[in-house]
């Protein structure tokens, strides 16, 4: 069972890095972005010129063939100054894992150099208006005319879906009665620029205004044969194995940001005076914050855990799983917490932990909400004690 022990002088390195990157070019305008609404294609470009921005993709096809582990420290660095960054750099990591599936390499050779060829993104389209959590209820259809693919239908909720240069789209290509969910869906890869691809409105959401989502509408979209990703009915698992290496890092992210609710909260607490002393004199301060930095550190602990057991070639569903749902689970407490240290400026926009706040909510909700993480972790459990494994 691997384990973490201690970074290498590069993985130090790389932390550092984009510490500095996110305390100079992140921090100080993220409050900006969060009231305009703007994506800081600034801090992008800053990113791919590091080799950072999508840091995954191997060496031979142009990227810096990085682990999940340095991603994740990456993400975490990022994160402390805005998560809704990380969130479009999640984005592109899933339609990137999804498309590294691919036995074609001409198909990859050609959408991984779109990304590292020029600071770019792109997009995962699996969730729909009716269907998040339930794949197996997406309802896009592709269907097959000769050696092409037409698809129709909508999806919802997707990021960087207005500054992608390309998407993965998971489409029903199959709804027989005798078909399995597993095998009813396929996986295309289609540029920004097709026909009848059709990107909504920006979203304007709770928190992590930053990052761009919105619905895309399917009308007729031809997509040709060679943009299949593994093959026809391959869709669901190449969606399932993608969310394994990005578990991680979106657990990474949420510690980011509970690790910047810890640090403001903690220069607050030391500066607000009551009753003749700073609060953080307060017992009842001082053990928030206690519980804060336990969360943090165990999150923390469990995230690279399951970022080493995926660049290992182990299985980490199981562990990935428990990361996502502890760390969303810490991020949310360890903002909102904050704010109560904070008490009637932390509920301004004038201070920083309410933004916080309004970014960490989403960590609980997508790639997997945080009941499906407990759903997987208990189905394992309870696969493990069938098979005398625990």
């Amino acid at each position: 069972m691997t384990s973490f022990s201690e970074l290498t002088d590069e993985q130090k390195q790389i932390q550092e890095v984009v510490r500095k990157l996110t305390r100079e070019e992140i921090v100080p305008h993220a409050a900006e972005w969060d009231r305009k609404g703007e994506y800081p294609f600034a801090v992008q470009k800053k990113l791919w010129e590091l080799g950072l921005l999508n840091p995954n993709i191997e060496e031979k096809y142009g990227g810096a063939g990085l682990g999940v582990l340095e991603m994740c420290l990456v993400v975490e660095q990022l994160a402390y100054g805005d998560s809704g960054l990380t969130t479009s750099m999640g984005g592109t990591g899933l339609a990137q894992y999804a498309l590294n599936t691919s036995t074609d390499e001409e198909l990859k050779k050609k959408y991984f150099g779109i990304l590292t060829e020029a600071p770019s993104l792109a997009a995962y389209c699996v969730t729909e208006p009716s269907a998040g959590s339930d794949v197996a209820g997406l309802q896009l259809r592709a269907e097959r005319k000769g050696d092409e693919y037409v698809l129709n239908g909508q999806k919802m909720w997707i990021t960087n879906a207005g500054i992608a240069e390309w998407y993965f789209v998971l489409g029903r290509t199959s709804s027989g009665p005798k078909t399995k969910p597993s095998d009813a869906f396929t996986g295309f890869i289609i540029d920004k620029d097709t026909p009848g691809l059709i990107p909504g409105k920006k979203e304007i959401n709770m928190g992590q205004r930053c990052s761009d989502t919105r619905g895309i509408t399917f009308e007729d979209v031809v997509v040709p044969k060679k943009n299949v990703v593994l093959g026809e009915g391959a869709g669901f698992k190449i969606a399932m194995l993608a969310f394994d290496k990005t578990r991680p890092p979106v657990a990474a992210a949420a510690i980011g940001l509970a690790r910047r609710a810890l640090d403001e909260a903690t220069k607050y607490a030391l500066e607000r005076k009551t009753m003749g002393k700073p609060i953080a004199q307060h017992q009842a301060v001082a053990f928030m914050l206690a519980e804060m930095a336990m969360g943090i550190e165990a999150s923390q602990l469990l995230t690279y855990k399951s970022a080493l057991q995926t660049d290992h070639g182990e299985r980490n569903t199981y562990h990935a799983s428990i990361a996502k749902a502890l760390a969303s689970d810490v991020a949310n407490k360890a903002a909102t917490d904050a704010v109560q240290i904070f008490g009637g400026c932390g509920f301004n926009t004038e201070y920083p932990v309410e933004k916080l706040m309004r970014d960490a909510k989403i960590l609980q909700i997508y790639e997997g909400t945080s009941q499906i993480q407990r759903h997987i972790i208990s189905g394992e459990i309870f696969r493990r004690a069938m098979t005398g494994g625990l």
